[in-house]
């Protein structure tokens, strides 16, 4: 199948993508949906330095805003892309979005983390050695101290703790916290500066300048 790989640029759409990969899908272009503002369906901070993340696996790149991913969908199936590629793990809003989309062009939704167990999610992405840090958090026991933290062993655990103490996904599938791939295969994104907004209970780390070390072809 030749798919389109929709990419938030975190951690669950990559890992995605390099599960499909691994079952043999041709991942032909990243599509990147750019929110006008915070959306419960896409990521927004960050979404627009995607194409970085894309950058990592050597993927041709385009963004669309919300209100045109149906036609770009449309446009991509008369091109021949039949699969839409997403890393949705337990929203069934976002899930039952995303199959409406394909149902109406035509094209079938590929979901391989739907109902895995976060934290082997977790450790999927440490054990590929893809790395992502978090920019953004919104949940109680997040602090702003969280903000440009790697997802590595240590917050795994940290993560599991916040679990049983509130209710937190660990993948932060419910929203707790979202995250920007920056490193995988040798080859990585040289993050230059950064900004952080911190509002009480909630903040955001927006990455102002980046730039791509070196790209994979695969």
């Amino acid at each position: 199948m030749k798919s389109v790989w929709l990419l938030s640029g975190g951690k669950d759409s990559f890992l995605a993508a390099e599960i499909a990969r691994d079952q043999g899908h041709e991942i032909g272009i990243a599509l990147t949906v750019l929110p006008e503002e915070f959306s419960m369906m896409y990521h927004f901070p960050n979404a627009s330095k995607a194409e970085l993340v894309a950058g990592l696996r050597g993927t041709p790149w385009k963004s669309v805003s919300e209100n045109s991913l149906d036609s770009a969908l449309t446009d991509l199936r008369k091109q021949g892309y039949d699969e839409l590629i997403s890393g949705a793990i337990a929203s069934d809003y976002q899930k039952t979005r995303l199959e409406k989309l394909c149902t109406e062009t035509g094209m079938e939704s590929y979901t391989p983390l739907w109902h895995k167990d976060q934290s082997d999610i977790i450790r999927e992405l440490i054990m590929r050695g893809i790395s992502a840090m978090v920019v953004s958090v919104s949940a109680e026991g997040f602090t702003v101290n969280d903000l440009g933290r790697t997802i590595d062993e240590e917050f795994l655990s940290d993560m599991e703790i916040r679990n049983r103490r509130y209710g937190i996904n660990i993948a932060g599938e419910g929203g707790e916290y979202e995250s920007f791939v920056y490193s995988a295969y040798g080859c990585s994104i040289h993050i230059i500066s950064t900004r952080k907004i911190w509002e009480g209970s909630h903040g955001y780390l927006f990455i102002e300048n980046a730039e791509l070390v070196q790209s994979r072809v695969v």
